[in-house]
């Protein structure tokens, strides 16, 4: 009797073991475990789709929206009613995926977004660094500063959640302002500034706002910047210096910008879904 009891005990141990290893995914780890499951890298990929696709464009349009976090089925009728355009070169996602940096959150909303028909990419914001967000983010889409060039027209998308990483790293990073300054100069005459939390902000540096917006003004044909965060559409001249900071709206109030910027300027308009 004792030898059957073992022999079941070892059977159902090994039909265990059996069951783990081939059936992987039933495990569920800890949510702030960056294990990455899906693409990886998603902004590398999909600047080199964006710079593809406006090479040689006279005229660009691109849809600004932000804070996702919570808000999946908005975020499914957002993607679906900007996907009923053929006129939009690329979306631009002003951070706030997570709303609790967890892991899942970031490959959720990824997945959501992978459903445009126009390339995207997304900035970080202050949720998305929460717990290991910000590895999480590192993982999923990128460098939390990058750029691009798109109809020579430069993005330059910059992390300014200072609050988030307690002043211990420069935020924003001047040195990577500086030198996107002039990196690839002879590819882009205009810029556009992108950022999550602006200039005012209880988790922006404010000690360095003044340096920050001489620093945004040293880019070559500078015409405004976009910001997330405040879940409100709203405009605001931040530094009475002429450069406009066009606010997201969340999405979960159902609007988002869209921008046209042709050799003679630019227009935009507030769109309700």
């Amino acid at each position: 009797m004792k030898k059957k009891v073992i022999s079941f005990v070892t059977l159902g141990l090994l039909w265990l073991n059996l069951l783990l290893m081939q059936g992987c995914d039933l495990i569920d780890y800890h949510p702030y475990d960056v294990r990455i499951s899906g693409q990886t890298n998603v902004n590398a990929t999909n600047i080199e789709r964006i710079e593809r696709l406006c090479a040689g464009k006279d005229t660009l349009r691109f849809v600004a929206t932000g804070d996702t976090q919570r808000w999946y089925d908005d975020t499914r009728e957002f993607v679906a009613h900007v996907n009923q355009r053929d006129d939009i070169d690329f979306v631009l996602h002003g951070g706030d995926v997570s709303d609790f940096g967890v892991t899942d959150e970031f490959m959720w909303q990824r997945d959501i977004l992978n459903k445009l028909r126009m390339p995207y990419v997304v900035l970080l914001g202050n949720h998305d660094c929460i717990g290991t967000g910000e590895e999480a983010f590192r993982k999923v889409f990128g460098e939390p500063n990058f750029s691009f060039i798109a109809a020579r027209i430069k993005f330059v998308c910059l992390n300014t959640n200072a609050l988030e990483f307690d002043y211990s790293r420069p935020v924003p990073d001047f040195e990577f302002m500086t030198n996107e300054i002039t990196a690839r100069g002879d590819d882009f005459d205009r810029t556009v500034v992108c950022m999550h939390v602006p200039p005012f902000d209880g988790e922006f540096n404010n000690n360095v706002a003044n340096v920050f917006e001489y620093s945004v003004q040293q880019y070559p044909g500078l015409q405004f910047c976009t910001v997330a965060h405040v879940h409100r559409a709203k405009q605001e001249e931040l530094f009475n210096d002429g450069v406009i900071y066009y606010m997201s709206d969340c999405i979960h109030h159902r609007n988002y910008y869209l921008f046209t910027i042709t050799p003679e300027g630019y227009t935009y308009e507030v769109v309700n879904f």
